[in-house]
């Protein structure tokens, strides 16, 4: 008994020390995702082909099948979310993969490490901690080369390619106790020294629609997953009633 304690222990005191301060992160929201609203999948699969896809793939998922999910006719799909071309500059198929064109070791020369496919990221990280990262990005000169640092994801190789839109900002410390008799500064805000195109809401709505579309690529079937769920336990909600009938009919007469 008293192993399993400490090893309960041990598991439950990273958690605690992080609610303390110790491993916070900022920001810390979160968000709900609404699968019925395809109107903002559809707005994020834009932003996600626009900014994201010239480095990150997701290459579990086909055009026309993000299409068909999402309502949005092959003809559409071709023209605004296919930016790239096959090996002879043809302009992808709408049934290819969503895959880019840039190089592994193009990517590990520019970046230190490639960057990673976002299929799963949405079912890896979760969709809290997208949000939270797509907004943390801040000004740190001290990191040569990428200029920003992230509240969310420290030291990340990852570069603001979405400043035009957020602006730049810088961010806001307090001095917190680190449980251990000293004292380190953590983020409780930011400061915008440069606005971008959209303001903080907008930007903040066009993060949700990007993670919105990030969780729909992660499990394309989920909401009918859950569909198909909330049947079968209507379904045996149902039979469980008529057998205990049955049951109360055939033991009736037995005393």
């Amino acid at each position: 008994m008293r192993k399993i304690l400490i090893i309960v222990a041990a598991l439950i005191a990273p958690t605690l020390g992080w609610a303390a301060g110790g491993g916070a992160t900022f920001p810390n929201d979160k968000i709900e995702i609404d699968w019925d609203d395809k109107a903002a999948m559809q707005r994020g699969a834009r932003t996600y082909v626009n900014y994201c896809m010239s480095c990150h793939s997701a290459e579990f998922s086909r055009y026309n099948r993000v299409g068909a999910d999402l309502g949005i006719a092959d003809d559409l799909v071709r023209d605004n979310l296919i930016f790239t071309t096959d090996i002879h500059g043809e302009k992808t198929k709408v049934g290819e993969l969503m895959k880019n064109t840039m190089k592994t070791a193009y990517a590990e020369e520019a970046f230190g490490v490639a960057p990673p496919d976002l299929s799963l990221i949405a079912r890896s990280r979760g969709v809290n901690w997208l949000y939270n990262y797509l907004r943390g990005f801040y000004v740190d000169e001290s990191r040569t080369g990428l200029g920003v640092n992230n509240g969310v994801f420290a030291n990340v190789g990852m570069p603001h390619v979405l400043a035009e839109l957020q602006g730049l900002q810088i961010p806001k410390y307090r001095s917190e106790s680190d449980g251990h008799g000293g004292e380190h500064d953590v983020i409780v805000g930011f400061e915008i020294i440069k606005p971008g195109s959209m303001s903080k809401s907008e930007y903040d709505n066009t993060i949700h629609d990007l993670v919105a579309f990030l969780d729909y690529v992660a499990e394309p079937y989920k909401q009918t997953r859950r569909n198909v769920g909330t049947g079968v336990i209507i379904f045996l909600f149902g039979f469980l009633i008529l057998a205990y009938m049955l049951k109360k009919e055939y033991w009736k007469d037995v005393h």
